[in-house]
């Protein structure tokens, strides 16, 4: 289906009309074919493609078996919801100050749900600081991080766990835990945060 289909709000009849034409010729029928299959004539097939008529059932049902197209498949996209997706372009992200942001870290926020009704955080972290002390984090959730650039040893309580691109490490927030030691800078990791319903 066209992105055309979906990201206008289409009537009915314009809606059909682009499903049926679309569908003819992915099966490389002519209007002429399809007049002769379904029996139905070649200005009303015209006129169902073009969004000029409103057409019964029986007659649409007629024309979609012609052109190879289920009448319940025909309706799958049509009224369906608008969506509400958050985009954040590369390099986008709201740049915000945590407990490492003294500290040589730079946190990019990829989503602004903000509040008591947050789900999750999902940061973009840089690192490229090799001599600083880093400190521990402690807070509520469970959090995944995962390596896009460089090396580190990533403590959680008393592990160490050595991290590469590719890795990632899953834990409880709340047990103390942090980059112990930046092996390969610059370091680049996403962080997401996931918070227990309220």
């Amino acid at each position: 289906m066209s992105n055309k289909i979906r990201d206008q709000q289409f009537g009915l009849e314009e809606y059909i009309a682009m499903q049926v034409k679309q569908a003819r010729q992915r099966e490389n029928l002519k209007i002429t074919d399809v007049s002769r299959i379904s029996g139905i004539s070649q200005g009303m097939i015209s006129k169902i493609e073009n969004a000029q008529v409103s057409t019964s059932l029986e007659t649409l049902h007629r024309l979609c078996q012609a052109i190879g197209l289920p009448i319940a498949e025909l309706f799958n996209d049509f009224d369906r919801p608008d969506g509400s997706a958050q985009l954040v372009k590369a390099g986008q992200g709201l740049e915000v100050v945590r407990r490492g942001t003294d500290k040589g870290h730079t946190y990019q926020l990829l989503s602004y749900q903000r509040g008591a009704t947050r789900a999750f955080e999902p940061f973009l972290i840089s690192m490229d600081d090799l001599s600083e002390v880093f400190p521990t984090f402690s807070h509520p959730g469970e959090e995944l991080i995962y390596i896009l650039e460089g090396k580190l040893n990533y403590r959680h309580g008393n592990q160490i766990y050595p991290l590469g691109p590719g890795d990632a490490l899953t834990f409880q927030a709340e047990i103390p835990h942090g980059p112990e030691q930046l092996i390969e800078v610059p370091i680049k990791l996403l962080s997401f945060i996931h918070y227990a319903p309220q």
